[in-house]
């Protein structure tokens, strides 16, 4: 692991890709400040040490060239309050004005370039764009483990113009010890807590974890396709047709491997995709149109809770319903309220997925977990066994 532990930044200027993409309002304050918060400490070491910081990132999906709903502007006066110092900014990530501001930088401050997809070359990975940010600083570090599953200029292609001065941040490296903990150095038994919409974004998850868990728990909206595929009625809840017989082969084989498959045994249910439709409890196998399934029930909250107890280690990735609604949040609650109890018992629990992450902060446990996972689709993959184009950056 490279480390920035290892390195002296004293009047170094430290190029840092970090993961600014946070969600803002429609008055562009921001409503969830985890991701800068998880990088206050990697800028911090080296402001300490005496250097300076350049910092990148993206945010949204901008479409062609600037829009003002993605400048990272708006997030300068949260950074600055966070470091304790004013945060200078480049209102373009490379020409002129940058070059001049990443110049002048002196021991102890911080300069924030303007989103990286402002230029369609960021997302292609093209090395002259790539050339032009790695002017910018002496060292590089790879903070964002939210984008290491994308090959792009600053996440991968940077890393060759620093082939002796590239480095992990505290996110990247806690990220994969972290993961790396609950893969590889597994507490027993092992659960998995699988929620979200669909089957389809899970499969491959699913597949990889099957020979290393003692129990999956399958919870939100993909429940349906798995309950269906063994016969239930679901009713109006949502189904993906296409893969029954692959959640039907997922049972068979977990009944082969010995892993105890818990599928919710009730559910909340509602005649409409709203807070304010009729709802009740039923058996999840026996669901009428227009009746849908929008959460999970009691019975399958303490169905859960009882392999959650009994676990040395536990990943949880995706809601168990609708918690958006107010009135098909209670499974996901109890879910996070029982991975935070069994944290507090010894457990060591992993939360990744922009839902599950969102869930955790709503209930205030986020403190309560042994690690909370900053990137969705990145710790996806990483537990998929899929290698990651920006950690294998750094350790060439």
């Amino acid at each position: 692991m490279r480390s920035i532990d290892d390195f002296n930044f004293r009047d170094k200027r430290a190029l840092i890709r970090v993961d600014f993409n946070v969600p803002l309002d429609a008055s562009f304050q921001i409503t969830d400040t985890t991701r800068i918060d998880a990088a206050i400490p990697t800028i911090n070491k080296i402001l300490k040490d005496g250097g300076s910081v350049i910092l990148m990132s993206h945010l949204g999906r901008p479409k062609s060239g600037p829009e003002e709903k993605f400048s990272l502007k708006h997030i300068i006066s949260y950074l600055s309050e966070k470091l304790g110092c004013p945060v200078k900014f480049a209102e373009d990530c490379t020409g002129p004005s940058a070059v001049e501001l990443a110049a002048g930088l002196k021991p102890g401050e911080v300069l924030l370039l303007e989103n990286l997809r402002f230029h369609k070359e960021e997302e292609k990975g093209d090395e002259g764009f790539a050339h032009q940010l790695a002017d910018l600083g002496d060292v590089y570090i790879n903070d964002a483990f939210g984008t290491a599953h994308r090959a792009h200029a600053s996440t991968v292609v940077i890393a060759k113009f620093f082939p002796d001065a590239k480095l992990f941040g505290y996110i990247m490296s806690h990220e994969i010890f972290n993961i790396d903990k609950i893969l590889k150095d597994t507490p027993r038994p092992f659960t998995a807590i699988l929620g979200g919409a669909k089957v389809s974004g899970k499969i491959e998850i699913i597949n990889h974890l099957m020979d290393k868990v003692d129990n999956l728990v399958i919870g939100g909206g993909m429940m349906f396709t798995f309950i269906k595929a063994m016969g239930g009625d679901v009713g109006a809840s949502l189904v993906e047709d296409e893969l029954l017989e692959l959640a039907k082969n997922t049972v068979e084989g977990a009944k082969m491997l010995g892993v105890n498959l818990y599928l919710p045994p009730d559910a909340v249910v509602a005649d409409a995709f709203s807070n304010d439709a009729n709802r009740k409890i039923c058996s999840a196998y026996d669901i009428q149109i227009p009746w849908m399934g929008l959460d999970i029930g009691p019975a399958s909250c303490q169905k859960f809770k009882h392999a959650i107890d009994k676990s040395g280690a536990i990943l949880w990735n995706g809601p168990m319903g609708v918690f958006e609604m107010r009135n098909f949040e209670e499974g996901t609650k109890f879910i996070a309220k029982a991975i935070a109890k069994a944290t507090e018992n010894g457990a060591f629990t992993l939360i990744g997925g922009g839902d599950s992450v969102a869930a955790i902060n709503k209930y205030g446990l986020a403190r309560q977990i042994s690690y909370v996972s900053t990137g969705g689709g990145a710790m996806l993959e990483y537990i998929e066994g899929k290698e990651l184009p920006g950690i294998k950056a750094i350790l060439d």
